[in-house]
């Protein structure tokens, strides 16, 4: 990350023009790295990284079909899916898979679907799922 003109080279001077300049390099490559540190996401900027709004969305699966057979699907159509009752749904965020979990009823309303996860997936197997 840092150049070797970051680097100080320290040796026995005599003057007190070494001891200055320094000081100086010191403290500017400290200003350096402060502001590396906010441009990385520490302090106040997380804050605004963390308030994105992100899209989650439960597939409960999916199905590929010709044009032809899409186009002749009405009204009570059945369309199969590629995932089976009691299966695993997958939790995707921003296109990524994160985890897989179990549809359930929102107790406090019974007219909502939740999920409960079962599974949160790591970083290797997110970054293959999108």
């Amino acid at each position: 990350m840092s150049s070797p003109a970051d680097h100080v080279n320290v040796e026995s001077g005599t003057g007190s023009g070494h001891s200055d300049s320094l000081f100086a390099k010191i403290e500017a490559h400290a200003d350096g790295q402060r502001a590396q540190d906010e441009r990385l996401g520490h302090g106040r900027n997380l804050d605004s990284i963390l308030r994105i709004p992100v899209l989650m969305q439960v597939v409960l699966g999916s199905a590929t079909m010709p044009v032809a057979n899409l186009m002749k699907l009405g009204r009570g159509a059945i369309v199969p899916l590629d995932h089976r009752v009691g299966e695993p749904v997958d939790v995707v965020v921003n296109g990524r898979v994160i985890a897989r979990g179990e549809v359930v009823v929102v107790e406090d309303d019974n007219s909502r679907f939740g999920v409960s996860l079962t599974e949160i997936v790591g970083p290797a197997a997110a970054d293959s799922n999108g």
